[in-house]
């Protein structure tokens, strides 16, 4: 046997251990999700619970949007009104 030969198989042999783990680590968490969702099914104040958790999902929204969807100010206009702060600070 060669060294790329050996060398082939240890890569082979990662490949199958990780993709073997994250499969493992998959099933697991959906394990505890489905588990914990049974949980929150079987609750009396399941229908109030859905309600906080839509308005907490929604406000999570809006706050994500406006983090990333907002447009910065134009540069230029940073400037511009810097300018007229000076020449504002300058006349007093």
């Amino acid at each position: 046997m060669t060294r790329e030969t050996g060398r082939r198989r240890g890569l082979d042999e990662q490949a199958v251990l990780l993709v073997a783990g994250l499969a493992d680590l998959a099933v697991s968490t959906l394990d505890s999700a489905v588990g914990t969702v049974r949980g929150l099914l079987r609750r009396s104040d399941a229908a109030e619970l859905a309600a906080q958790a839509e308005q907490d999902l929604m406000a999570r929204g809006r706050l994500a949007l406006d983090r990333y969807a907002a447009v910065p100010p134009a540069h230029l206009e940073i400037l511009a009104r810097h300018a007229l702060a000076r020449r504002a600070a300058d006349d007093v």
